[in-house]
This record gives C-alpha cells, structure tokens and sequence, in this order.
C-alpha cells in the first residue's frame, strides 16, 4: 500500500505543477520518500502508460494520462459524501465482491470503493460467472453499512441499478433499459449487472457489498459463447470508446446521490426512477426460475417485488427471470 500511495502522492503533485517540471528533490521533500522510491515509481507510472518526460537539471513533467483506473484518477474531481471516501484500484483480482468482504469482516468503513482491472472469478447472479476481461469494462464493489433491516436493503439493488443507468446516459449518451431484479440492457441485450451480497442476522445489517460490472469497451470476440442472455458493450453499441473513468466518477457520484436520497427519503424515489426505464411494465411476460407467473407486468411493489397481473389476478414476484413473452 506504501508504494500505491507514493504512486497516486507523485500523480498529485504532476496535476498542482501541471505547467513546470517538478524536481525529483521536490517529489522526495514533499511525500517524504527516498529517491529510489520515486524513480521507481515514475517507472511504475510509464509501465501503466503514463507519458512522463525527464528532463536533466529539471526534473519530470507528466504529458499524457492513459485511461487507467487508478484510485488518484478516479478520485481526483469526484464530489461524493458517503462513496468514495476510500478507493482502492486492483490490476487483478479473483472477484471485486470476494475481496471487499473481506476488508468489511476486517472492520472496512462504509464508503470504500473497490475497482478491479480485471477479474479472475467475476461473479453474477444466481453464481453464473461474469466474464472480465481486462483494460475494457469496469468491475466494482461499494461497502455499505446502512441501519436497515435485511428486508430493507434489498431494495439497494435498485439504487445500484438507477445509477449505473444514469452514469450511463450521462457519459455515453445513451437510453439503457433496467431489467428485473438486476441487469441493464441497450439493444436488448445485457450491458451491466449487479450483485448485491450482504452479511446479516434477523433483525440486522452488518455490511452490504454492492457488485457492479458494465461493459463498456468490451469487443465482440471477448465475450464467451455459452451466455445464457445476450451481451453487448457501450462500444459494441455506439462504435465510441468510453473513459472508464470518467464514466466510474459519474456512478460513483450517482450511487452517492442515490443512496442518501434513499436514506433519506425511503426506497419510492428510487423505484420510481427504476420503473421509467423498464421496458416491459405494460407489456405480456414469462417469469421462470423462481415464482412462475405469466401475464402482464405492472411494475414493481415497496419492497421491489415484480407485480404481474393475469386472469387469476395480481401476483407478486420475488424471484425468478423475467422476460417478454414470444
């Protein structure tokens, strides 16, 4: 961690001297490291693609940033009160998810944000893998430490879903669809899931770690050809390249928003939101591995129960996938 923070305290200094060199002198006098340290991590930073010139007598001076998810980068602008206050960024890991549970059983404060390059054992629902390839997408995994009930926090899932939809339209330009309980679609096809895990007992809430993976850059051959549901990326969609993080400042600051909305004001705002971008509220669906239900979907209840209404009358949904029916 020691060699991260001199990383991200050299980036720092590069965008306050952002029209001069900064001496390596200056770099050592004001992270309070050896030489040795700072040159080793100017190489660090050209390894990861930073374009950074040395200059004798002068010292350095930073002249392209690439589009890595570094915590300095993501942090640098972001306008957050509970998310963000911590960000750690992995160049691989088994799982986002894996790895902040372990940090939240360790005593890890709400708010810490965990971003992976790539995943090695990404997850989704129901244990279904999420493939994660890497320099492309974004993997996330948000600590949360609400006083609510088990019952409570399930409604999260919507938060997370609200805001990446956001993020998304905010950044991309584009209009993505929600899908019950937990994916994003454009096109029809899965751009983004959420897996929410949680360690609770009957009447209280340790910790909730918020998943979140979107595609963003991601190429058609990257994807692997046993999906369950089709999948695509921002990319794939629009043939432009998103920032990655540009585009994970602006979830960031949209789960921040949300979620003290929630706090706040309870889960209808949030489910609201939800239900204007669900395309099938309205429309003939097919509800299978969970409650069985056929009909037409009416949208979603307080506690984000799928409400489907059909000859025998109004059922409610609390698990399964959901689809139109052909």
């Amino acid at each position: 961690m020691a060699e991260v923070s001199t990383r991200d305290g050299i980036l720092r200094l590069f965008r306050k001297h952002r029209d001069g060199y900064l001496s390596g002198e200056d770099i050592c006098r004001e992270l309070g490291v050896s030489r040795t340290a700072v040159w080793k991590q100017i190489r660090s930073l050209r390894d990861l693609g930073y374009r950074i010139e040395g200059v004798a007598s002068q010292g350095y001076r930073l002249l392209e940033t690439p589009d890595r998810l570094l915590a300095e980068e993501i942090r640098q602008g972001l306008h957050t009160q509970r998310i963000g206050r911590e960000v750690l960024s992995l160049k691989e890991t088994g799982s986002t998810n894996s790895y902040l549970q372990d940090l939240a059983e360790k005593g890890a404060e709400e708010g810490l944000v965990v971003f992976a390059d790539h995943q090695t054992g990404g997850r989704g629902r129901l244990g279904r893998s999420w493939a994660s390839p890497e320099g492309v997408n974004l993997y996330l995994s948000v600590l949360l430490r609400p006083a609510l009930s088990p019952m409570e926090v399930a409604q999260l899932t919507f938060v997370s879903a609200v805001a990446a939809a956001q993020a998304l339209e905010d950044v991309c330009g584009v209009q993505p669809e929600v899908k019950w309980p937990n994916d994003l679609l454009l096109g029809g096809k899965k751009v983004a899931g959420l897996l929410n895990e949680m360690q609770a007992e009957v009447d209280q809430v340790h910790y909730l770690v918020l998943g979140i993976g979107v595609n963003l850059n991601m190429e058609l051959e990257q994807f692997p050809p046993d999906l369950r549901y089709p999948a695509t990326s921002v990319k794939l969609e629009t043939g432009a390249v998103v920032n990655r993080t540009t585009y994970a400042r602006s979830l960031l600051e949209a789960l921040d928003r949300l979620y003290t909305q929630y706090l706040n004001q309870g889960a209808k705002p949030v489910l609201r939101e939800w239900e204007k971008r669900c395309a099938l509220i309205g429309q003939p669906v097919t509800v299978t591995g969970g409650t069985e239900a056929r009909g037409v979907l009416l949208g979603i209840d307080e506690d984000g129960a799928l409400l489907v209404e059909n000859e025998s009358g109004r059922q409610r949904v609390l698990s399964g996938d959901v689809r139109p029916q052909s």
